[in-house]
């Protein structure tokens, strides 16, 4: 395997996603796919348009990332717009890639589009499933779970990777796309069969610590509003824990609180703690969420900030490349937006601790509103304000 990365803060739409792929492409060989993040500036289907006149025939997939990306070449912005092409090429790589806006419920599309996807690769769709040996997905943020059990629906428990689209302002002007369909309401998968094991790893962390709050979770609203913990409202709950009071923590007051000191939840064995972003605090002290809850589980006040958001990228980077066991071909690297934002000018010291750890591993960070991953046996989950770093031997 063979990857490559181009980019372009051009302001013509067209020229830039002309640019970025020419890069993209360049001395790698036969490219299998290419994994393409925007800004919302760009008109998505003229930049698809020109991203194809360069990679003819190759399945595109991507989103709009917040604010920008990064790759090898530091971190690309700009005000009129950014592309970041990442480019995968191997003979023995078979990938088959589908997307599809929302039709009826999300389980029912992320059904459909899994079995595009296996269409699109060549295997069978009905009867005995060749599932892959691992997969990406991009959705919009919402449903991301019910999409993903659409999906395993189709194909069992397989390892997946990914992020939620996203824009610079949290009001749904973001899309997700592939060479073929523009939406900011559905999902994407891209699925890949690898022709020997160990090819791929995924590390999915929110990467803060623990803190001694804790309680049940006794009441929560249509999947992604926390009502109550151990009885009490949500917020009241949090902000004894915190030290604050509830009326600090109002509106959009929460999600800027609780960037540096989230929610986490457990896995069934304890070894991932997926991370869950208060979003809005509600007049009823209750909180928007950024994934799904259960009642009944319990809940953790994590902790850290901004120096260990900013050095986590790195250290990640670093345990990515242990895990994997050899030096990767590529790093494919999902960060939280919400993280970008409390980095905020800071940001070219994550590109400083990234590029230290990566050396001379070609890399893409997009900027998302949702992380995916899995812990090795555990469940795939999808959570808030982690990273789901990815590498590709």
């Amino acid at each position: 395997m063979k990857t490559n990365v181009g980019s372009s803060v051009n302001a013509d739409v067209f020229q830039a996603g002309a640019e970025a792929a020419k890069a993209a492409k360049s001395g790698i060989g036969d490219v299998k796919i290419a994994f393409v993040y925007s800004g919302v500036q760009y008109d998505q289907n003229l930049l698809l348009k020109s991203v194809a006149s360069e990679l003819p025939g190759v399945p595109l997939i991507g989103n709009t990332s917040f604010t920008g990306v990064i790759t090898p070449e530091g971190y690309i912005s700009g005000d009129d717009g950014f592309v970041g092409v990442f480019a995968i090429a191997d003979d023995k790589l078979t990938v088959g890639v589908a997307g599809s806006a929302k039709e009826g419920d999300a389980r029912s599309t992320g059904e459909k589009v899994a079995k595009a996807a296996l269409a699109a690769a060549g295997k069978p769709t009905n009867g005995k499933i060749t599932p892959p040996d691992y997969f990406y997905m991009v959705a919009n943020p919402g449903e991301e779970e019910f999409f993903l059990k659409g999906i395993e629906d189709v194909i069992g428990r397989v390892p997946f990777f990914g992020g939620s689209a996203a824009d610079n302002s949290i009001e749904g002007y973001w899309s997700l796309f592939t060479g073929d369909v523009v939406t900011a309401d559905g999902v994407a998968v891209a699925f890949f069969w690898a022709d020997e094991p160990g090819g791929f790893a995924n590390l999915f962390t929110g990467a803060y610590n623990e803190t001694d709050n804790f309680g049940v979770i006794t009441k929560v609203r249509d999947n992604r509003t926390l009502v109550e913990i151990d009885g009490v409202p949500a917020i009241e709950k949090y902000a004894q824990w915190r030290g604050l009071k509830p009326d600090e923590l109002l509106a959009d007051n929460l999600l800027v609180a609780t960037i540096v000191a989230p929610l986490g939840v457990k896995d069934r064995l304890g070894e991932l703690t997926a991370i869950r972003h208060p979003m809005f605090g509600n007049d009823d002290l209750s909180m928007n969420i950024g994934a799904n809850l259960a009642e009944k589980t319990t809940v953790i006040q994590m902790d850290g900030d901004v120096d260990q958001i900013i050095r986590s990228a790195g250290e990640q980077v670093e345990l990515l490349i242990q895990k994997l066991g050899k030096k990767p071909a590529g790093l494919h690297l999902v960060h939280c937006g919400g993280r970008r934002a409390a980095i905020d000018s800071r940001i070219d010291e994550v590109y400083t601790a990234i590029k230290a750890a990566a050396g001379d591993i070609p890399f893409i960070v997009e900027f998302t509103f949702g992380e995916y991953g899995y812990f090795d046996d555990g469940n795939n989950t999808t959570g808030g304000l982690m990273l789901s770093f990815t590498a590709f031997a």
